[in-house]
């Protein structure tokens, strides 16, 4: 089973991923670009993240129907408190009649993370091994034209080697891809976090402590994730080859440009409603 799921992987995102990578590689190194296998990347990213782009947008679409119906939840939670299956029925009335489904708000997650594995392995295949002589072997047996195949990978990009880490080039600028991949991841996390729903009123009934409380945690996690999440990729690009902060970097540049993009849209259509 474990044989088979793995050849669905291999050929549903691993190998495309690879002959898409090596394609743009070899478009800039024909185009004669500097940088090319750093070119490659950054469209191969692109590419990837305007294929997720619909997911994206349903999750942000979600995102903010979601929390526009928190004061009908939180009311029908007061309302329903001591009948848990009532209140779930009633929940997914109001889901539906607002044309919601709430575990489509997870699919952009969930379909990015094969992606990601595909990708990451790929580079990761590229970047640390891509001058030994069975790797290229190895990956010229997967592409799917001949005039794809490669003998050797430039991984220099810009002055950075895309296959060193920071962490093995003991060189002062390489520091700074770790700090400006946290930095993005930050700023990602900020702009792609909805602003908490504004209160009905004042919580002063100690019945409502309960439910207060419940807000508070939800609230502390997010904050949590909004700077540990950061931290944890700025290590990953720190401990990782240049190639794979790349990417982070330019993914995370698109989901703000991209959320931006649809949050501006949907303001000016509830302008004109």
């Amino acid at each position: 089973m474990l044989k088979i799921l793995g050849t669905f992987f291999d050929y549903v995102f691993a190998i495309p991923i690879k002959n898409l990578l090596v394609g743009l590689y070899h478009l800039f190194a024909v185009l004669r670009i500097p940088g090319a296998f750093g070119f490659a990347i950054i469209g191969l990213t692109v590419i990837i993240r305007l294929l997720l782009h619909p997911f994206f947008k349903q999750q942000i679409e979600t995102a903010k129907k979601m929390q526009d119906l928190k004061p009908h939840l939180d009311r029908l939670s007061k309302k329903h408190k001591a009948e848990p299956k009532r209140l779930q029925e009633e929940q997914m009335k109001l889901y539906q009649q607002m044309g919601i489904n709430p575990a489509s708000g997870c699919l952009f997650m969930i379909i990015q993370i094969p992606v990601f594995i595909a990708l990451y392995n790929t580079l990761n295949l590229f970047l640390v091994n891509g001058h030994a002589k069975n790797v290229l072997m190895q990956i010229n047996k997967i592409l799917y034209h001949p005039i794809l195949k490669i003998t050797s990978i430039d991984p220099w990009f810009f002055g950075f080697n895309l296959a060193l880490s920071p962490s093995k080039a003991n060189l002062w600028y390489y520091y700074f891809i770790p700090v400006v991949t946290a930095v993005l991841q930050y700023l990602q996390a900020t702009v792609t976090t909805p602003p908490p729903a504004p209160a009905e009123s004042q919580k002063k009934e100690s019945g409502d402590k309960k439910e207060g409380t419940s807000d508070d945690f939800q609230k502390a996690f997010s904050t949590q994730m909004k700077y540990i999440f950061p931290l944890m990729i700025g290590w990953f690009s720190y401990s990782l080859p240049v190639g794979l902060a790349l990417y982070w970097n330019i993914f995370s540049v698109f989901s703000i440009i991209q959320y931006r993009k649809i949050n501006k849209k949907t303001h000016i259509v509830n302008l004109n409603k």
